[in-house]
């Protein structure tokens, strides 16, 4: 049972790690933000990353996400991967990036499985999932958190080395994390190599981002993904901004900025879904009340599109059971009635392309 050290209400919801309800969150009360403050920088310091973006004098500025590091020589950026190298900022480009690989057999388990063309008729070919192991936020409840004791120490591969990895039997890329975003220009050059070796087989190129990359980088992600049949996938963590920050470290300004830019380009091509978004159900904290703010946001960008001559909010948005894991291990999993209340609540704001993912973890 965790304990509220603002309000003092005490519930299953309430995770130890942060040690504050929404509600005193969502108040802005200065205590709350002083705890998840402290959350972070306890949680960041345990991989050795910095606790804070660096605004060192004299730094050389990195402009590839909403943190615009300015980074001292010698020292790393807040996402652990861009330094500063005796004057020159490194880390992440073509030569070399954080970053694994695996084949992911179709259909997969991805966020828009449910919309894209290649989850039924591409039996027998394979995702190219491509894990960044670094990232621009800082999430409190992060499903893939064990990739933070890599961004330092881990292996370096190159965008060459990635383009090899595609095969006459790889039908897409996709490139999540932690966050593409940091490595930006690595997964470009990758993308654009291997859809340059393609020849007339299919290579869609797909994005899972938390939306927090510059935007000259997001409208060559855009460009690649338009061309190949390949969407972007924003993951909408809250729409509050203190709340998101409290959960992720970082604000939401530029997520929401970048997916509203985004949804200027699906009209190009409504079909398959150029933009999806989606929205991890944590316990306590992203409930209906979110969730309704989130898809009123989306039905506003998308209302009135056509898609085969009928009108329809076009972008989808999927709802995500949330597995306790790393700082919020302490919360219970998605209950089927916070599911539920959510879906209504975005059905509620207009949307027509909704679901619940992940339904197996339901409780």
């Amino acid at each position: 049972m965790g304990e509220c050290h603002v309000c003092h209400t005490q519930s299953r919801t309430i995770s130890d790690a942060l040690g504050v309800c929404a509600g005193c969150i969502l108040d802005d009360a200065p205590e709350a933000r002083s705890r998840a403050e402290a959350a972070h920088a306890r949680s960041r310091r345990a991989f050795g990353l910095p606790e804070q973006p660096p605004r060192d004098d004299g730094g050389l500025r990195c402009d590839r996400c909403v943190n615009a590091c300015s980074i001292a020589p010698g020292r790393a950026g807040y996402c652990g991967v861009r330094s500063n190298d005796g004057g020159r900022l490194v880390g992440g480009d073509a030569d070399g990036a954080a970053v694994e690989w695996y084949y992911d057999p179709l259909p997969t388990n991805c966020v828009a499985d449910w919309v894209c063309p290649a989850s039924g008729a591409e039996r027998g070919y394979s995702n190219l999932a491509v894990f960044y192991e670094a990232c621009t936020f800082d999430c409190l409840f992060c499903q893939n958190w064990h990739f933070k004791s890599e961004t330092f120490g881990g292996r370096r591969r190159s965008a060459v080395e990635l383009a090899d990895a595609v095969t006459e039997r790889t039908r897409c890329m996709c490139f999540f994390g932690g966050d593409p975003s940091c490595q930006v220009v690595h997964a470009l050059a990758a993308a654009r190599l291997a859809r340059g070796r393609r020849g007339d087989r299919i290579l869609r190129i797909c994005w899972e981002t938390n939306g927090s990359v510059s935007r000259r980088y997001l409208d060559e992600m855009a460009a690649l993904s338009l061309e190949s049949g390949g969407c972007i996938k924003f993951d909408l963590k809250a729409w509050d901004e203190p709340l998101h920050r409290a959960l992720c470290g970082v604000t939401n300004k530029r997520t929401l900025s970048n997916f509203e830019h985004l949804a200027s380009y699906i009209t190009r091509r409504p079909d398959p879904p150029f933009l999806v978004a989606s929205t991890l159900l944590v316990p306590g904290y992203v409930d209906a009340d979110q969730v309704g703010k989130i898809a009123r946001f989306i039905a506003a960008l998308d209302d009135g599109l056509l898609v085969h001559g009928l009108p329809v909010h076009a972008i989808p948005y999927a709802l995500l059971a949330f597995h306790p894991s790393f700082e919020m291990r302490d919360l219970p999993t998605t209950s089927r009635e916070q599911a539920d209340a959510c879906l209504a609540a975005a059905q509620d704001a207009g949307l027509t392309r909704v679901r619940i993912g992940n339904v197996h973890l339901l409780t």
